[in-house]
């Protein structure tokens, strides 16, 4: 509802993974992910053209420990604000 009455606000969706399996596979990973919340959110009637997406894969982990704790926190999409 607020990016709705906030029509110029433009947002950037970073997908994250976990550490585990390769590169090029958890890029790919966090795009999905990424691009799922993109969805849900054009979904809600939020212009798609205000929505960027950027993949991090693992290479910014959200916890640097090594446990399915970890793991999860890591696996996520984290929704930024453009200044």
């Amino acid at each position: 509802a607020w990016l709705r009455k906030n029509s110029k606000i433009t947002i950037v969706l970073e997908g994250h993974a976990d550490e585990r399996g390769t590169r090029e596979y958890n890029l790919a990973l966090g795009e999905r992910r990424a691009y799922s919340v993109k969805s849900f959110l054009t979904s809600l009637g939020v212009e798609e053209n205000r929505i960027s997406i950027i993949s991090f894969g693992k290479e910014k982990l959200q916890s640097l420990e090594n446990n399915e704790k970890a793991w999860a926190q890591s696996r996520t999409a984290i929704t930024s604000i453009n200044p």
